[in-house]
């Protein structure tokens, strides 16, 4: 599998999103454990976290699978991102959802992965969201620092639009090294409002959440568009969700879909993706599906 470098990390070009880790009734580390390897063994090793995810226990989940695997750690990448806090779990003493990019919970965040994951270094820190009480200069000093300790190799963002970049990359002697994004098939806006084109321009490649539209190919909503990729798909072998996958792949931008599920045997055919070889008119065929007409 190709790998990207992103801020110095060199990360597989398909991740492993693992927000939903903590769903079923199987939580345990050798099953957590399992998944790791049905990733490893296609050559995905990135895994993707945040500190919010499964209610804030997402994190310890991978971590006691590291702490009863210790050589898992050396074979992959994390990545997790912070600055949500929402009333559940250990915030569920507060009373409405917020975001806070404040240098202390930024760094109280990452001691917590730390601890959590029973890792030494986080790979790739991402801040959440766009904070619109950001101090630029407050978040910036503290993502510096974060790096300058070693606790942090690379630091980023998460659904920031070119502005919020600019803004807190302003702040920073530290290159922010991606930005993770919604894209999709269906949510393709990113590919004509400026978001795709900005990072493009600045060689930093974009990580996408949601590859598969939350589901939405496989509904009412994606009809149109999932015809299209279950043709094309049979042509090289595999399943419409390969090709949208694929789709995200031929884009120049270097983009690293974040791949979530939960169910091994689908796990085992992330790679599927790679299959698949669209040319321009493919790519086209599936946009214009999207869109629902032809392009002007």
């Amino acid at each position: 599998m190709d790998r990207i470098d992103v801020g110095g990390v060199e990360m597989s070009r398909i991740v492993y999103g693992m927000w939903r880790l903590g769903d079923g009734e199987d939580t345990s580390a050798a099953h957590v454990q399992a998944k790791v390897e049905a990733c490893l063994a296609q050559g995905i090793t990135t895994m993707d976290q945040a500190d919010i995810y499964g209610g804030y226990e997402a994190e310890a989940l991978l971590g006691h699978a590291l702490k009863a695997a210790p050589d898992l750690r050396d074979r992959i990448e994390i990545v997790t991102k912070c600055d949500i806090v929402a009333p559940i779990g250990k915030h569920s003493d507060k009373r409405v959802k917020y975001y806070d990019t404040s240098a202390d919970y930024i760094t109280r965040s990452v001691e917590s992965s730390l601890k959590n994951m029973n890792i030494d270094v986080i790979d790739l820190l991402l801040v959440h969201r766009p904070d619109p009480l950001m101090d630029h200069a407050d978040t910036g000093a503290c993502l510096d620092a974060l790096v300058a300790s070693g606790k942090v190799r690379a630091v980023g963002t998460s659904n920031f639009r070119p502005w919020d970049w600019e803004l807190l990359q302003s702040a920073m002697s530290t290159r922010l090294a991606t930005n993770q994004i919604e894209a999709s098939v269906l949510c393709h806006v990113p590919f004509t409002n400026g978001d795709v084109a900005f990072h493009q321009r600045h060689g930093q490649p974009i990580m996408a959440w949601s590859p598969l539209a939350g589901g939405a190919l496989f509904g009412e909503e994606g009809a149109a568009v999932r015809a299209v990729l279950e043709r094309i798909g049979k042509g090289h072998g595999v399943g419409a969700e390969a090709v949208a996958v694929a789709w995200l792949l031929r884009h120049p931008s270097r983009i690293l879909p974040v791949m979530g599920t939960n169910n091994l045997n689908r796990i085992s055919a992330l790679s599927d993706a790679l299959k698949v070889s669209l040319d321009r008119q493919d790519w086209y065929e599936i946009y214009t599906a999207a869109l629902g007409h032809e392009v002007a």
